[in-house]
C-alpha cells in the first residue's frame, strides 16, 4: 500500500501515513536557498515497505520544485542521494 505524504512547512516536516502508522521525514533550513534533512523515521510495522523511498522522493521532489540545495545530515537520506544519481547535482 502507498503511503499517504503530507508536508508540514511549519514543523518542516514531511508525514508518511499508511495503516494506521505514521513515518517522518524532518529538515531544518540553514538558508534561503538550503534545505537539510536531518532525520528519518519509519515505524518498525512499516520497514522494508518502501515508506523511507516514498519520504525522501517526496523530500527531494519539494527540494526541486523550491529550487534549493539539499544538505543529507540524516545517514538514510546520505545514503539514499549517493544510490540515486539523479540528486547528486543538487547537493549545497
Amino acid at each position: 500500500m502507498k503511503p499517504n505524504i503530507t508536508h508540514n512547512e511549519e514543523e518542516q516536516t514531511f508525514y508518511a501515513s499508511t495503516q494506521g502508522y505514521e513515518s517522518e521525514l524532518a529538515y531544518s533550513r540553514p538558508s534561503d536557498t538550503v534545505i537539510d534533512f536531518t532525520h528519518t523515521f519509519v515505524d518498525e510495522n512499516l520497514r522494508g515497505q518502501g515508506v523511507g523511498e516514498a519520504l525522501a522522493v517526496a523530500g527531494l521532489q519539494y527540494a526541486r520544485d523550491q529550487q534549493l540545495r539539499i544538505k543529507t545530515s540524516c545517514a538514510f537520506m546520505q545514503a539514499y542521494v549517493q544510490r540515486h544519481p539523479e540528486y547528486q547535482s543538487m547537493q549545497a
